[in-house]
């Protein structure tokens, strides 16, 4: 498969736009929230970001202190990274399983923001973050959750005898890749590809790493239903099946 399939080059102004002018999106009502609690960023620190786009949470890394350097294998991302970026950001063009251009063990903290599963050379990718990582270093990955979101193996759906919203999952063991619609309804519209791992795929890859999982959390929708029939079961629903996973792991180098 070419590396271009997996890119979100296409897609860089639609994805651009979203984030930059959507102030409800999960990005900034959840992820950004929750990330700054648990990366506890000191000034000065040295972070990674790693399939960084075009550049929304590195920037605010830099705000919070850090001197941040990003990857993404879209040169239409990083453009739109450079544009703007603080003189403690620097960006490059480059796969997830190539930082060659870093040192190793020369960053406090690495991340991988919603991309993990985007990113067709899981293996690859993890080595390299653990090896540009100091000793005792951080890894932050975030994840649509992959025991509650499958593409195309899981959605939500309505008992009505019961009047419950619950999550239905076809499958979660088989790892698939997932050609993505961008823009769904659309006659012509961009794809992306998902690829899809159980957590002992994502654990049994830290542990060769020698990564050590040392925190855990689920995060759940920001949002609530209009009014209707369904609104309450929807809101408990969202309260009960996350959307994100996220994990800290820390590297535990001999």
């Amino acid at each position: 498969m070419k590396k271009k399939d997996t890119s979100w080059g296409n897609v860089a102004g639609w994805y651009d736009e979203l984030l930059s002018k959507d102030a409800d999106s999960y990005q900034t009502k959840v992820i950004l929230p929750n990330l700054l609690r648990l990366m506890d960023i000191k000034k000065g620190e040295w972070i990674f970001d790693i399939a960084c786009g075009q550049g929304f949470f590195s920037r605010e890394f830099v705000k919070a202190g850090a001197n941040v350097v990003g990857s993404d294998i879209a040169p239409e991302l990083i453009q739109i990274a450079r544009k703007d970026a603080p003189k403690e950001a620097i960006f490059h063009v480059a796969p997830s399983d190539d930082i060659s251009f870093e040192k190793n063990e020369s960053f406090d903290k690495v991340v991988c923001i919603l991309a993990l599963q985007n990113i067709e050379k899981l293996s690859e990718t993890i080595a390299e973050a653990a090896r540009i990582l100091r000793k005792a270093g951080k890894l932050y990955l975030v994840l649509n959750h992959p025991a509650f979101r499958i593409p195309q193996k899981s959605g939500w759906e309505f008992d009505e005898k019961k009047k419950i919203q619950f999550r239905r999952v076809d499958e979660y063991l088989s790892e698939s890749r997932t050609e993505i619609d961008m823009h769904p309804g659309q006659k012509e519209s961009e794809h992306t590809v998902s690829f899809h791992r159980s957590f002992q795929v994502y654990f049994k890859m830290f542990r060769k790493n020698n990564l050590a999982v040392t925190r855990l959390e689920e995060w759940i929708s920001h949002k609530a239903s209009q009014k209707g029939p369904r609104a309450v079961a929807e809101d408990k629903a969202r309260k009960e099946i996350p959307l994100f996973l996220f994990l800290e792991l820390t590297s535990i180098k001999g």
